[in-house]
């Protein structure tokens, strides 16, 4: 399929689906005019994609993750005891930036509750 209609089956831009292979996530092959054609695979592999991205991972992180990513019954899985190390990694580097976020917001919400009040 061409990457419009992967982009049609997955919901995902043509401009994101072409980061996406810049970054090496994925790798359609080639006609000779230079169109990018895609397996029936990479709309499964655009969905996992899109799953580890909304799970807060980046798409270098990503890049590393995929090979041993597999899926059962639906869900995404590590297919290795050494990517479900990783995950955890990436999980306490999430965990340590929302504390860091909600200790932002706490700092806010005293600079805020400090400010002079409107006179009613």
């Amino acid at each position: 399929m061409r990457i419009g209609q992967l982009a049609e089956r997955t919901g995902v831009s043509v401009r994101l689906l072409r980061y996406y292979g810049q970054q090496g996530l994925l790798t359609p092959r080639r006609l000779g005019n230079g169109y990018r054609v895609y397996a029936e695979d990479d709309v499964r592999l655009v969905r996992y994609i899109r799953s580890l991205l909304a799970a807060g991972l980046t798409t270098a992180v990503i890049g590393r993750l995929l090979p041993s990513v597999c899926e059962r019954g639906g869900v995404l899985r590590p297919c290795t005891p050494e990517l479900a190390d990783e995950l955890r990694r990436e999980r306490d580097r999430i965990d340590e930036q929302v504390a860091e976020l909600l200790a932002s917001r706490q700092l806010l919400e005293e600079v805020i509750e400090a400010a002079p009040r409107h006179a009613p």
